[in-house]
């Protein structure tokens, strides 16, 4: 099943299962979001990728060039562990590893949340790559994809125990727009997949194409 399939069945589950007036919440916010144009000014094709420097799972210090400089990167933005789509979503990529290192890649997933938690989401979906925190989210606004959620999403999330000050490191309540860049040797973009969206992704096979078309 793709990828986007499992997504589109989580969503489906999710509609059935959240009150009416939640999912209004949810439609309202994510016409404001459309309205800002939120990810419109992202990164794209041709643009080069920002220098980083990141915490891993355990705290330590990791340079996103130093990543780059072994080789192409599959870097992939998503929400948080908290987020089903984006489990599914980095399951798919680890489903996938094994390509993108034949390639001569490096996969990378990048979030806000603090680096406990992303070692809960690595332990929870059984990763075997970097999982990366994104500290104030300042490589997201360097690329042109954080931004804040509107006001009644914020009440709803926090309606539902969420709170992600809580769960993130210096953000308040931003997050990136989930978003996959692909990154050749020379540190710049040849696939960038950015969408407002957040229950579609890029399919993972169509970032390992653009990634071995990079060391054709």
């Amino acid at each position: 099943m793709s990828l986007q399939s499992l997504l589109q069945e989580t969503l489906a589950n999710s509609v059935a299962q959240f009150p009416p007036e939640a999912l209004e919440v949810m439609r309202a916010s994510d016409e404001e979001l459309k309205t800002r144009g939120v990810g419109q000014d992202a990164l794209a094709v041709g643009d080069f990728l920002p220098e980083a420097t990141l915490l891993d799972a355990t705290g330590k210090l990791a340079s996103l060039q130093k990543l780059n400089e072994a080789g192409p990167l599959v870097v992939t933005f998503y929400r948080g562990g908290w987020c089903p789509y984006c489990n599914l979503e980095l399951k798919a990529y680890q489903d996938v590893l094994g390509e993108i290192t034949e390639a001569g890649g490096t996969l990378v997933a990048i979030s806000p949340e603090k680096p406990d938690n992303s070692l809960t989401t690595i332990e929870k979906n059984a990763l075997t790559f970097p999982v990366l925190t994104d500290t104030g989210n300042q490589l997201a606004k360097a690329m042109g994809i954080a931004f804040e959620l509107p006001a009644g999403l914020q009440a709803l999330f926090t309606s539902f125990g969420m709170n992600l000050n809580d769960l993130n490191a210096d953000t308040g309540w931003a997050l990136p727009v989930p978003a996959t860049f692909v990154v050749d040797g020379n540190g710049q973009i040849v696939l960038a997949d950015v969408d407002i969206e957040y229950t579609r992704r890029l399919e993972p096979s169509e970032a390992v194409a653009a990634l071995k078309s990079c060391a054709a």
